[in-house]
């Protein structure tokens, strides 16, 4: 039959496994899918006469499948709703928002910003309330750390959240107090995610369609043509995943990207159900669950096997923030309804009990129905663990700007003997562990190039820190982190028969780019420009 139109280019790397050059290819569509893939001389013959979308040198690849989001706090912090800013210390954060609060209405709503990191201040001290509230003595402000694990907050926005020194944090959150046993204004992990919600909650639908058809465009133009969006809270009904915002786009057609999306798990398996039952097009799917073993290491919450380098206390190695038996309990509930779950795991410990119950999980009850069982940054992980990933059936997702945001913490808070394992992503593909590659936007941004420099060179994408790379024997290739990019996030949503990779019978999502991805030094995958993004049916 004859395809709608043909793609052709000299440098078409199609990502599908074994093939890791670029060739000159010929790529025919029909009806949203590559109806087949030739030699580049063949193009006339395979178009019978249909268009032909001749690319000469540029690069053409898969689209990128960004495996980890969280799409509502990464289309919201960039657009007018919110400000997104790091800052250079506590001072510095107060004074921004006091000039970007004067271009907002004065109408006592949330004022909403995230990026902070106290690690990165001079000096690097935790913030609290009274600076926010010599600034904002009656406006309600919540201000999201960059890592999105902690929430800081003035004394109007504790009394709009309804929280007093009396009041309980969330089930694996805390409140951090002054000497006096006062509130700081600083609450973490799961009660400051359960907090973020309540306060984003006052956006309203039309608004956060607004948001998201221009991040997706965002997206597009980087050439990313699917999502994962994760959950953002261990705790139902604080996920920020936004359901209705998705089934609005697709309603009306602007959804531009491929969305899967993994609600909270509980014990209460509906959510994902009543998802699954409703989104079974090609453009919108809700593949599995997504909870949390600890938090990060740079708060000294992710979970580990040794105790921090700089410890707080004696015995300070983190804590689960679900009980292992706890978090065994839910996955094997999931796995016994062909579930799959996503657990994200930073410390080593976190990364080894996780193993344990997604082994015992396949023993008992195969492969689920859809998606993978995925273990997410798994950013220490003991030598002896990459291989069990494998046999444990485990995708692994991880985001490479990670290893880039402070090149100085892993030693500092996990020693040089830890951070010099960390991240160990060509071990896990020498092991023959699938990886899927992302960004945990907002943590960082969604820039494409980015992921791809991080993975392949190991320095920071604006100053190219350190020479060398930063323990570069852990670098991928240009060909397993394209293929990562792409094909990895469809194992992991479980849809590697029909999204990925450039074969005949695949949706024909693919990008387009100035530069050719495989062959052009470290330092060029930055400027390169994408000059088209295709999104099949």
């Amino acid at each position: 039959m004859r395809p709608d139109y043909v793609i052709t280019s000299r440098n078409v790397f199609t990502a599908e496994p074994g093939c890791d050059e670029a060739r000159a290819l010929a790529v025919a569509v029909r009806d949203g899918r590559v109806a087949a893939v030739a030699p580049r001389e063949q193009a006339k013959e395979l178009a019978q006469g249909a268009p032909v979308e001749d690319w000469g040198d540029a690069f053409v690849c898969p689209g990128f499948h960004d495996a980890h989001q969280h799409v509502f706090h990464a289309a919201l912090f960039p657009s007018a709703l919110a400000t997104e800013y790091a800052g250079t210390s506590e001072a510095d954060c107060v004074a921004h928002l006091v000039e970007w609060a004067a271009s907002r209405p004065d109408d006592g709503s949330w004022l909403v910003t995230h990026g902070w990191r106290e690690a990165l201040w001079n000096p690097p001290v935790v913030p609290t309330r009274a600076s926010l509230d010599a600034a904002f003595p009656n406006r309600p402000v919540a201000m999201y750390s960059g890592d999105a694990h902690t929430l800081w907050t003035n004394t109007a926005g504790l009394r709009a959240l309804g929280i007093t020194d009396e009041t309980e944090p969330p089930a694996g959150g805390s409140f951090d107090r002054d000497e006096n046993g006062h509130l700081t204004g600083v609450i973490r992990e799961a009660a400051g995610m359960v907090y973020v919600a309540r306060v984003l909650s006052s956006f309203t639908t039309e608004q956060l369609c607004g948001i998201y058809r221009d991040y997706f465009a965002r997206l597009r133009g980087m050439g990313i043509t699917s999502v994962c969006d994760m959950a953002l809270s261990l705790l139902p009904g604080a996920d920020g995943i936004n359901p209705q915002v998705y089934e609005a786009l697709e309603a009306s057609g602007d959804l531009t990207v491929r969305a899967h999306v993994f609600p909270c798990l509980s014990d209460d398996q509906s959510n994902l159900e009543e998802l699954q039952a409703r989104y079974t097009g090609t453009h919108l799917r809700a593949p599995g669950f997504k909870q949390f073993f600890d938090g990060v290491s740079s708060q000294h919450t992710a979970w580990c096997t040794d105790q921090y380098e700089n410890a707080r206390f004696a015995g300070d190695v983190g804590r689960p923030t679900v009980a292992p038996e706890r978090m065994r309990e839910l996955v094997l509930a999931a796995a016994a309804r062909g579930h799959s779950v996503r657990i994200h795991t930073i410390g080593d410990a976190a990364v080894h009990a996780a193993i344990d119950i997604f082994d015992e999980a396949y023993q008992r009850f195969g492969a689920p129905e859809q998606g993978r069982n995925t273990m997410e940054h798994i950013e220490d992980i003991q030598p002896a663990d990459i291989a069990r990933l494998r046999e444990a059936h485990v995708v692994a997702s991880v985001q490479p700007p990670h290893v880039t945001i402070d090149l100085a913490q892993p030693a500092r808070d996990l020693g040089e003997w830890r951070a010099r394992r960390m991240w160990p992503f060509a071990g896990m593909q020498a092991a023959g562990v699938e990886l899927a590659l992302g960004t945990d936007a907002p943590v960082v941004p969604p820039t494409s190039m980015d992921v791809l420099y991080t993975a392949v060179a190991r320095r920071t994408p604006a100053g190219h820190e350190p020479e060398g790379g930063w323990y570069p024997e852990h670098c991928l290739t240009r060909a397993q982190a394209l293929r990562a990019y792409s094909l990895g996030g469809a194992v992991a949503v479980g849809r590697e028969g029909e999204l990925g990779s450039l074969e005949p019978g695949k949706l024909a999502d693919l990008a387009v780019w100035d530069t050719n991805l495989l062959t052009c030094e470290d330092d060029e995958l930055q400027k390169a420009a994408c000059l088209a993004t295709h999104l099949g049916a």
